[in-house]
């Protein structure tokens, strides 16, 4: 049996390795992508690095959630402190009877990127996960329930995801908002367009069948 040490890795300067660090942190960055951007950032000039710095010091400091939805707005230079509508509630053309709740602005923009849904939006910034210790304080609903009383909506669309933390997180809400003569709605889930049915799992399909729609 050969006994001899294997070698080691070679360990990544100090500065180095807290950039790979940093890199590995993000949603779905593994060790490998996170050292192939930190290398890409090393060998890149100073002018793009400084590019890139410049972005994320201004992250911060230029961009606020929306007084109404909280979506991203830029800050006004005029008046920092100043609380601010995102252009889509600022548009006129919207349809302001529709409100749909979503989780996070991610989801927000995908859905603006379609293009079909052309109500207002609000975002919740998190869902209800008991397990993780975000309760319902810990979500932007007391401020759903007050743009609510606005009389003008008449129906609330909850499009959180699917999971378990989702749905309950759309219960929650459906019985809040019901009492308030609302019309509550949840997303469709079924099965994506051009996958075979035989490869669809089986909460899918069930999802599917319960959302169906006359043809």
């Amino acid at each position: 049996m050969d006994r001899r040490p294997r070698p080691q890795k070679p360990a990544f300067p100090e500065p180095f390795a807290r950039l790979v660090d940093a890199f590995r942190r993000l949603p779905g960055i593994g060790s490998k992508t996170a050292t192939r951007l930190a290398f890409h950032l090393l060998l890149s000039t100073e002018e793009e690095r400084s590019s890139l710095t410049g972005a994320l010091e201004t992250l911060a400091s230029q961009l606020v959630a929306c007084k109404d939805c909280r979506n991203i707005v830029e800050r006004d230079a005029g008046d920092p402190e100043a609380p601010l509508r995102c252009a889509i509630c600022l548009d006129p053309s919207r349809d302001r009877t529709i409100l749909i709740v979503v989780e996070d602005i991610q989801t927000l923009y995908s859905l603006e990127k379609s293009g079909e849904f052309r109500g207002l939006y609000h975002v919740l910034e998190g869902r209800l996960s008991p397990l993780e210790g975000v309760n319902p304080e810990k979500l932007r609903i007391k401020e759903l329930l007050d743009r609510l009383n606005d009389p003008v909506v008449r129906e609330v669309i909850l499009a959180t995801s699917p999971t378990t933390d989702g749905e309950a997180t759309a219960l929650y809400l459906s019985r809040l908002i019901k009492p308030m003569g609302i019309r509550v709605s949840r997303i469709a889930f079924g099965i994506p367009v051009g996958l075979e049915i035989e490869y669809v799992d089986e909460v899918t399909l069930i999802r599917a069948v319960e959302g169906r729609h006359p043809f």
